[in-house]
């Protein structure tokens, strides 16, 4: 599958933050930790909790609902959990900051 990119049009906070924001009007976390920028699914997998309602700790995403954690750069769940989340391409270019969504052969032939 290809990746289709969409530019970030939201204003981030400055500094570590973690957010929902709509992109192509889908859903997602996006999260600034140390520096380093990454977008991920927002509902978790286990409970259906919404990530973007959590916070960060040693590089991992804790669900708001029954703390389940997730790695931010692997998307998978902490050890002995067996789960995992969906983690987005971020590319950093000079007008912005975009997001890679896989797109499938048969959306290319439906535009």
């Amino acid at each position: 599958m290809a990746l289709k990119w969409y530019k970030i049009e939201n204003t981030l906070p400055e500094g570590d933050f973690v957010e929902q924001i709509k992109v192509n009007g889908k859903k997602v976390c996006v999260v600034r930790e140390k520096g380093e920028f990454y977008v991920l699914q927002n509902t978790c997998p286990h409970a259906g909790g919404i990530l973007s309602g959590g916070w960060c700790k040693n590089e991992y995403i804790v669900c708001p609902i029954h703390r389940w954690e997730y790695s931010l750069k692997t998307g998978r769940g902490a050890q002995g959990q067996g789960d995992y989340i969906h983690i987005y391409p971020v590319e950093h270019r000079s007008d912005g900051i975009y997001i890679g969504f896989k797109e499938s052969w048969l959306s290319r032939f439906l535009k």
